[in-house]
């Protein structure tokens, strides 16, 4: 031990504990002082004093033993060589691992700082809901640094409080943690609005002084005399409200400090709920309640599990009294929130309270997050919202952000229930699913399990779960149709090239370097492998296969043998079917369809241009263009489609347009062999249930 200072602290710690647990204790701050010898702060004094405060502000929190050796130990991973696996062996995994859930990851590891803090927000939230002491002792390491700000620069006391007061003031309100969250607000406001934090401080000096004698001398001696009258044995305190509290009530309600009257708060501290309640009545009976301002927070717990009774009344002589009633438990939990509900002591588990539910939707907010600002929107999100409470028809109580819809709600219960979300009632009535929902509602969702996740949701949805989910289902499903136009695009290059399809992507998995068959047809299908790409891997079997087409696909006219020649555009004629040749300037004979309306005009008005002939085509695909016209349902196009594929067909193009009448019409540009095949494909489309139409289209 180095200094009096030092030896002071290390014997405030440890008059917290005995027996086994002080021996841990004093063990750790043996280990640290070793491990951060010669290491000193930006104050000039020793390192060791850091870790010792933290650990003494949750000592004093109640923790247990092991979450203060955690926080003795919480910068040896960061700052000293020391190894996981050295803490592991001397103070066990579940000292080390709160430790290693603490430290941040290396700098060496990203390219930016902007990615680098997100991911240390994700390690470290992750760590914290596997335990949450992680989170206690970050916020313990916090509040010292806080402390110590004055000895950094301006720039990094800025920015420093910045994040506190947007990251880590946030998470110690919802973990509940009132004494922690107001003394970083309190020093946040110093750095960050220096002018406004002296003009409160000096407010509040001036007032305090005046309210806690009118408290003393006027209220606090009738509230007393009250409830004497029914034997009500109660403490009575009063406390002032902290600065940042106060500053924000004039920002929020746009009022001037001279017009806050509440500085001083008043505590009326019981043994029962049911005391709570009837103090209450006794409280507005003596006293002229103010309209607006009683709030429940006993029968209706906030998510940190803060509960009280808040009233505001009108004291002797006019002036406006703010009064809570709570228990001592309820008074313990919100002074340390969930510390005050420390189970490892019981061997309990707090798996099952809202502040667990609440971790969970933010550790699943930033798992879905692809990068960094969306990460840190997702943080800020969860952290910042309000609260609305609703309730399941089984009056199971839910907590969601303010402005929450029933998309929110039915994804707050589960995925699919929000995926299939068809529509909802809100206390019996049917309500538009971008309803805010308020406090008190009865929601129930109303599904169909063939329902989608609609992209309009993310208009008006506010929890980054629902958010997340719907994009993560519209990315799949964005990957799906590139992967079905994918295959298509693959099965036109495989009839073109005449060659098989592995063999093809076989060559394209070299060639091109996709880890696997799906990536690669997924890139096919979104362009970024275009169909030039594919080709000029092949060039050499395109320039053979054209050389055989031109010698095998010929047009024989009686008399005159094979001739130049090629196929109308207007019909795409097939090979089997009945064709005529049509005699032109510049491009010889043109093969069309005997169906063909341009062929049956010229026959009409030009029938010595029309010409009999023998169309003979060595295999290859054709292409020709067909009509649909079909009752619109979901997944009725991937029926279609399917009937195509299952011919053999193949398609280059595909048109739909929905109309109000509930029909789809649907035009296809498909590869067949021969017109056998194309029959046989009109066949198959019109078994499809719905299909009213299926036709061949002539341009």
């Amino acid at each position: 031990m180095h200094t009096a200072a030092e030896k002071l602290k290390v014997e405030g710690l440890l008059k917290f504990f005995e027996g086994e647990d002080r021996e841990k204790v004093r063990k750790a701050i043996d280990f640290i002082e070793e491990r951060h010898e010669h290491q000193v702060r930006a104050s000039g004094e020793p390192y060791i004093m850091h870790p010792i405060e933290v650990a003494i502000t949750l000592a004093e929190m109640g923790l247990d033993a092991d979450t203060i050796v955690a926080a003795l130990l919480h910068d040896v991973l960061e700052d000293t060589p020391t190894t996981y696996q050295e803490l592991k062996e001397k103070f066990g995994q579940g000292v080390a691992d709160i430790v290693q859930g603490v430290t941040k990851l290396g700098k060496f590891e990203f390219k930016d700082m902007e990615r680098q803090k997100a991911e240390n927000y994700r390690k470290l939230l992750l760590a914290t809901a596997k335990d949450l002491r992680v989170i206690l002792v970050k916020l313990a390491d916090r509040l010292h640094n806080m402390k110590t700000l004055g000895y950094l620069r301006k720039d990094k006391q800025v920015r420093i409080a910045k994040e506190t007061l947007e990251i880590y003031v946030p998470i110690a309100n919802r973990l509940g943690v009132w004494k922690i969250k107001t003394e970083l607000e309190d020093l946040c406001f110093m750095y960050l609005y220096p002018a406004e934090y002296e003009r409160v401080k000096n407010f509040v000096g001036r007032s305090k002084k005046d309210l806690e004698e009118y408290l003393k001398r006027s209220f606090i001696p009738k509230l007393k005399e009250a409830l004497r009258t029914f034997n009500i044995d109660a403490h009575i305190m009063y406390r002032p409200k902290h600065l940042y509290g106060i500053w924000q009530k004039t920002v929020r309600k746009g009022i001037k400090l001279e017009d806050v009257h509440d500085v001083l708060g008043v505590r009326v501290i019981l043994s029962t709920p049911q005391e709570c309640y009837l103090v209450l009545g006794i409280i507005h009976s003596t006293f002229k309640p103010v309209p607006g301002k009683f709030d429940d927070y006993i029968s209706l717990p906030k998510p940190n599990l803060y509960q009280s009774l808040h009233t505001a009344v009108i004291g002797p002589k006019g002036r406006m009294v703010e009064v809570q009633i709570r228990t001592w438990e309820m008074h313990e939990r919100a002074e340390k929130g969930i510390a005050a509900h420390w189970a490892y002591k019981e061997g309990k588990t707090l798996k099952d309270n809202s502040i667990y539910a609440w971790l969970k939707s933010l550790v699943e907010s930033i798992q879905g997050s692809k990068n960094p600002q969306e990460l840190i929107e997702n943080m800020k999100m969860e952290l910042f919202s309000e609260e609305v409470f609703v309730f399941t028809p089984k009056g199971d109580l839910l907590v969601l952000p303010k402005g929450a819809t029933p998309v929110d709600f039915a994804y707050h219960i589960h995925t699919d229930i929000g995926n299939q979300c068809a529509g909802a009632k809100v206390n019996g009535r049917i309500v538009s699913l971008n309803y805010k929902l308020q406090n008190g509602d009865m929601v129930e969702i109303i599904t169909n399990p063939s329902r989608r996740p609609n992209p309009e949701w993310l208009k008006f949805v506010v929890t980054s779960k629902a958010k997340n989910k719907i994009k993560a289902y519209l990315r799949q499903l964005e990957k799906e149709r590139y992967l079905q136009e994918g295959r298509q695009i693959l099965d036109k290059i495989t009839y073109k090239l005449e060659l098989s399809k592995e063999a093809i992507l076989e060559k394209l998995l070299q060639e091109i370097g996709f880890k696997s068959e799906e990536d690669l047809l997924v890139a096919v299908g979104s362009g970024k492998v275009s169909k030039e790409k594919i080709y000029s891997l092949f060039q050499q079997k395109i320039k053979e296969k054209h050389k055989e087409e031109r010698k095998e696909d010929l047009l024989i006219i009686d008399g005159l043998g094979s001739v130049l020649h090629s196929v109308g555009t207007c019909c795409l004629p097939i090979p089997g079917e009945e064709v005529y040749g049509v005699i032109t300037r510049g491009r010889g004979v043109v093969v069309h369809s005997k169906l063909c309306p341009n062929l049956q005009y010229i026959q009409r008005n030009l029938p010595e241009k029309v010409i009999p002939v023998v169309w003979r085509v060595s295999g290859g695909k054709h292409p020709v263009r067909i009509r649909v016209v079909v009752k619109d349902k979901v997944g009725v196009l991937a029926e279609i489609t399917s009937s195509i594929s299952k011919v053999g067909a193949n398609i280059l193009e595909a048109k739909t347009k929905s109309t109000s009448t509930g029909k789809a019409f649907m035009e296809f540009l498909v590869e067949v062999s021969n017109y056998a095949e194309f029959l046989r494909l009109l066949d198959t489309i019109r078994s499809v249930e719905g299909v009213e139409i299926c036709e061949r289209v002539f341009s």
